[in-house]
């Protein structure tokens, strides 16, 4: 598909696409999106069907990847992906559609079974998905294959490692996976004081149609935001309006789902963006936070296109790509597992994402003449210092204060005082 970078100069992106810039357009241009809960005059009726149903339990991260798809999240999926579908995802990164046209789908959407449910399963028109004692869905014309798991994990993360958190809990899973249509019978919530900013595709839409946006700007993160994500931003703003934009609207749109524990939880960083509208780093007027519920992978330049997928889904028009998207360090060697620039890249070109513009991610630093977030210039080097993860967690553990202008004062305190109190047990 073909891109148009805000910054010109930018060279690694070659413009053959633009989108346009009014809101039918972009609305024309949003990929439908098809929720997978029942209707609410039927919910009484399917819920008694679900009761006579064999039944198989699923655990929490199932549960997020099943809340994923009845919200739309995964469209044009209507359920746990079957055999096929999971063989173009794992090979091509898109599926197809019955029309014969591909859509972006690079990560898996499955879900694991074992040889005993395997055997309640098979030749069942359909069953029951239960979620700590509760019927949640039902799932048709279920279908069970091998879980291929030593292929599933090269192909998706490059790697089969012990170690990788999320290759470990493929490999603690059952050897099959199941297939099938969902009909889920309720909205998904967590009781966990966060579901006001739990919003699907469809209510976001409607936000950015209430709002007069006639650009949504994502930005997908599952850290703190510190001054320099807020720069980006800032400029991506800017830009927009320079292009001709009368109303871009942001989506800071942190993710929900498992992460792995050493990072931060989903309450410390929503308090933390709390903080940062309050202080308007960002602007509150034009900003939606809501909360993406898919689970991380950390499959770097495969699962970016997933991330980018979904908020498109979401109504979407810009996405912004950062420095070493979804990645993290190897499991079992001094490195990262991803080359850093490879997200950007691969987004650029990826097949199935044709109603989205890919916004490159600029590196910036702190400067210490600005006592300021800046763009980092490399003929400058030396006005330049980088503040990476681990110094910033050195910092909070520690009671220490960053350098003045590296995030804002409120926010800090919620970060630091999260790593102090893990810091004592």
């Amino acid at each position: 598909h073909i891109l148009s970078p805000l910054n010109p100069h930018t060279t690694h992106i070659t413009p053959t696409r633009q989108l346009s810039q009014s809101i039918k357009m972009a609305s024309a241009l949003a990929p439908p999106v098809k929720e997978l809960f029942v209707a609410a005059s039927e919910v009484e009726a399917k819920t008694k069907f679900a009761a006579s149903l064999p039944s198989i339990n699923i655990n929490k991260l199932s549960m997020q990847w099943l809340q994923v798809l009845a919200e739309g999240w995964a469209s044009p999926l209507t359920g746990f992906m079957r055999e096929m579908e999971f063989l173009q995802c794992l090979h091509f990164n898109t599926i197809q559609g019955a029309d014969g046209s591909r859509t972006n789908q690079s990560v898996p959407i499955v879900l694991p079974c074992n040889t005993d449910e395997k055997a309640l399963i098979e030749g069942k028109e359909a069953i029951a998905l239960v979620y700590e004692g509760k019927i949640v869905a039902i799932l048709s014309k279920p279908e069970v294959y091998d879980a291929i798991k030593e292929e599933r994990c090269s192909r998706t993360f490059g790697l089969h490692d012990a170690g990788h958190p999320y290759v470990e809990q493929i490999y603690a899973d059952g050897d099959f996976l199941l297939g099938g249509d969902l009909e889920v019978l309720n909205k998904i919530t967590w009781n966990d004081g966060l579901d006001e900013w739990r919003k699907t595709p469809t209510e976001l839409r409607a936000q950015f149609k209430e709002m007069g946006a006639d650009a949504v700007y994502a930005f997908q993160l599952r850290n703190p935001v510190h001054n320099g994500h807020a720069l980006l931003m800032q400029d991506t703003h800017e830009k927009l309006l320079a292009r001709g934009f009368k109303k871009p609207v942001l989506l800071l749109h942190p993710l929900g789902g498992w992460t792995k524990a050493d990072d931060v939880p989903l309450a410390t960083r929503m308090k933390q963006h709390e903080c940062v509208l309050a202080e308007k780093v960002l602007k509150p007027e034009s900003t939606v936070v809501a909360i993406f519920p898919s689970p991380m992978i950390y499959a770097g330049p495969t699962e970016v296109q997933w991330h980018a997928k979904a908020r498109a889904n979401a109504g979407a028009t810009f996405y912004i790509v950062g420095r070493d998207p979804a990645g993290m360090s190897h499991p079992t060697e001094d490195r990262d597992m991803f080359q850093k620039h490879h997200g950007k890249e691969i987004l650029a070109i990826a097949p199935g994402l044709a109603t989205l513009e890919i916004i490159p991610f600029r590196v910036a630093a702190y400067h210490t003449g600005k006592k300021a977030m800046d763009f980092f210039d490399p003929s400058k080097a030396g006005d330049f210092m980088f503040i990476s993860g681990s110094k910033m967690r050195k910092y909070a553990r520690e009671g220490e204060e960053p350098p003045v202008g590296f995030m804002c004062p409120s926010g800090w305190a919620v970060v630091s005082g999260y790593y102090q109190s893990i810091a004592k047990k």
